[in-house]
């Protein structure tokens, strides 16, 4: 991904060049330039920090390659340049609400905004909110609408959370998709795995979804619980090892497809209850254990 595209323009699909020269999926650059010699090196923390408030994300980026030292001040998640970026780029709702409240970092804030379900890439029924992360159904008659993010993922592993906060109606898909998926269709109908270029869970039924075809129940368990409202469920992407898998309440609920393809996916849902509300929080590289 280049760098214009961590700011909102350029290729939305973060791959392996990214990866290599990009830490947090975009936000922060590595190998900074030289030790810190000159004048750049010697300009005390505090006033870095002041200058650096007032810049834009493009610009922070490449600040963070003049030297070592921007680079160090730069690292602080918390400090007050992310802080102040935070304030003009992410809504009063989202800061204040629990929408980030596992995002413990300004700059884990802002990235998860980087990732958020795309306003441009969905269906025409459907609308992201002010807050910059709940996807709104309006109430359409005999269609399926859903919605990717606004990057996918070539390389590496991540997570995002996905929670519905209004009724699922007969299909609630969550799982991932290519740029060439669908997103709407007439009917009521699972959309996420309907063809060959998505994949996806129905919460409604516990089916799993892909070319067309359920691929099963899951999770694999004897009365599996149904979703409840509200419920966040974490979606666990590894491009490496090819796989999909899912989490609730921070119980590992396994595997549900493997062997993805190496082309460029993206985080998406799908829904068909009129008004309901569906919130994609995007977190990063997934903890182990």
């Amino acid at each position: 991904m280049s760098v214009a595209a961590a700011g909102g323009g350029g290729s939305p699909c973060l791959g392996a060049a990214a990866a290599a020269s990009c830490s947090s999926a975009g936000l922060s650059y590595a190998t900074p330039a030289g030790g810190g010699a000159g004048v750049a090196g010697r300009l005390p923390a505090r006033v870095l920090e002041h200058i650096f408030s007032y810049l834009e994300l493009f610009d922070l980026m490449r600040c963070s390659l003049v030297c070592w030292h921007w680079n160090n001040i730069l690292a602080d998640e918390n400090s007050e340049v992310w802080r102040s970026l935070s304030s003009r780029t992410l809504s009063d709702e989202a800061l204040r609400s629990d929408i980030l409240c596992n995002l413990p970092t300004y700059k884990g804030k802002l990235k998860a905004f980087q990732h958020a379900l795309s306003s441009h890439d969905c269906s025409r029924n459907v609308y992201v909110k002010k807050n910059g992360f709940t996807l709104h159904r309006n109430p359409i008659a005999q269609s399926t609408d859903g919605a990717r993010a606004k990057i996918g993922f070539t390389e590496g592993r991540h997570a995002w959370e996905i929670w519905w906060e209004g009724p699922l109606g007969t299909v609630a898909v969550i799982g991932i998709a290519t740029k060439r998926a669908a997103m709407q269709c007439q009917g009521y109908v699972a959309l996420l795995g309907s063809d060959d270029q998505s994949w996806g869970w129905n919460l409604v039924d516990n089916n799993l979804l892909h070319n067309g075809e359920v691929n099963g129940n899951f999770p694999q368990c004897n009365n599996a619980p149904k979703y409840q409202i509200g419920e966040r469920i974490r979606v666990i992407l590894d491009m490496d090892d090819k796989t999909l898998a899912f989490e609730r309440g921070f119980e590992f609920l396994g595997v549900a497809f493997r062997g993805l393809p190496k082309v460029c996916l993206f985080p998406a849902v799908s829904a068909v209850y009129g008004n309901t509300e569906v919130t994609m929080v995007y977190l990063g590289k997934p903890l182990d254990g």
